[in-house]
């Protein structure tokens, strides 16, 4: 997997972390960089932590699945990118304007989960780990502290926009594997 994939996947990951940095740009009367940076922090933190364990969590079971491991990668991030497509139509209410451990953990959490499931696909594709969870993690954080003033700004206009383009980005992207595997790429 090349660095432009890598990058596809990323910004496609990026996305619920957007979407809920944009609620907490809505929620705040005023901005400032030290919510920018609190967001980016534990998103972006997250979205590293979350793959490099399900790469960890894959590896142990690398041997015993190899023959169907570009499935499991299609199937995984199919079914992240069709939950994501989902989320993006429901309308849910925005987040509180709190900005303190008790309420951002949760969310980073909640967001990078999909993120752990994509970590186990890296694990049975041999990706390399280091760069994938270092350009996941900086573009979330690029995204999630941009997402901040983008709602305080916008307002929610961005914000299923973006679930939906991240679903689809990691929906194509698994196909992608998956064509790849079978050969029809090549």
């Amino acid at each position: 997997m090349g660095i432009g994939e890598l990058i596809v996947i990323a910004v496609g990951l990026s996305m619920d972390a957007f979407a809920v940095s944009v609620c907490k740009g809505l929620s705040v009367q005023k901005v400032s960089i030290r919510h920018m940076l609190i967001a980016g922090l534990y998103f972006g933190g997250f979205q590293a932590l979350m793959p490099a364990s399900g790469y960890l969590l894959g590896i142990q079971f690398q041997t015993l699945i190899t023959n169907v491991d570009h499935w499991v990668a299609f199937a995984l991030l199919g079914l992240i990118g069709f939950n994501m497509i989902r989320e993006s139509r429901s309308q849910e209410e925005c987040c509180n304007d709190s900005f303190s451990f008790k309420t951002m953990l949760p969310l980073a959490v909640a967001t990078s989960i999909d993120a752990l499931a994509v970590g186990i696909s890296f694990a049975f594709l041999q990706v390399d780990i280091i760069p994938a969870v270092c350009s996941i993690g900086a573009i979330t954080f690029l995204f999630s502290a941009a997402g901040v003033k983008i709602g305080n700004v916008f307002g929610a206009k961005y914000k299923s926009k973006a679930e939906l383009l991240g679903g689809i980005i990691l929906i194509l992207m698994g196909l992608k594997i998956l064509l790849e595997h079978l050969g029809v790429f090549g």
